[in-house]
């Protein structure tokens, strides 16, 4: 390597053009054969850096969702779910819903694809620029109840009230108590009109109550979450039932 195209490389690094830095020589050995025009190599060049970007940028979006599994809407059986057309798989796609703040409440049985359905959608606000946390029930209430004492706990919270979408997954799988529910709707009010939220449960809204024990807090935290939202009901039978492996083979 020449000087002055170690130089050349050490300035990019400078500017922080690192991803064109690393192909900077080689791109020059390709334009000494190609002879491009000045302006066609400069392009070239930062097109490399911006693609460079864009994926370690997707790469950390990813990392940050804390998804338990990838898979995207094309994943989502909507042949198995007669109560969501094409249509509105289409609209949800489209991400109008997410740039006007609406909330989605995923209902059904368990294993009709609630959290397939929820992942599908955060992946696809992620691949459109948007932040993106994916939280259990259970975790997220031992989240907040260590927010004040766990600095992980606290970066997480703080992640979670700075995305675009927080999905939360499970709600009402496990009873939680009065100081958990306040902890919980706290969280909610500081979501409320400036982050969208899927929730899937496999218990309606006028459940809720049961679980949470304390009728003025359901009552504040459903206000909140159905102020703006819509509510799909997913029905039919278990997909990992009817997917099930077994050791026994088909005979």
């Amino acid at each position: 390597m020449s000087a002055e195209i170690e130089q050349l490389r050490n300035d990019m690094k400078r500017l922080k053009i690192t991803e064109a830095a690393a192909v900077v020589e080689q791109k020059l050995i390709d334009a000494q054969m190609k002879e491009p025009s000045y302006q066609a190599f400069l392009l070239d060049l930062l097109r490399h850096e911006i693609k460079m970007r864009d994926g370690k940028q997707l790469e950390r979006l990813y990392k940050l969702a804390s998804f338990p599994e990838c898979k995207t809407l094309d994943d989502f059986d909507l042949s198995a779910q007669e109560s969501l057309s094409k249509k509105q798989l289409n609209q949800l796609r489209e991400l109008l819903w997410l740039e006007q703040a609406y909330n989605l409440i995923l209902l059904g049985p368990p294993g009709v694809g609630k959290t397939c359905l929820s992942i599908g959608l955060g992946i696809e606000a992620i691949n459109h620029g948007y932040r993106v946390s994916f939280v259990q029930m259970n975790e997220l209430i031992r989240l907040l109840k260590t927010e004040e004492i766990s600095r992980i706990s606290r970066a997480k919270i703080k992640r979670m009230v700075g995305s675009d979408l927080v999905i939360i997954d499970d709600l009402m799988f496990m009873a939680i108590d009065r100081h958990e529910a306040n902890l919980f709707f706290q969280l909610i009010n500081q979501l409320y009109g400036q982050t969208s939220i899927i929730i899937t449960s496999n218990k309606g809204p006028e459940e809720w109550g049961d679980i949470l024990g304390d009728p003025a807090i359901t009552t504040a935290i459903l206000d909140r979450l159905i102020h703006k939202s819509e509510v799909i009901h997913l029905t039919g039978d278990s997909y990992r039932l009817k997917h099930r492996q077994t050791i026994f083979g088909n005979n």
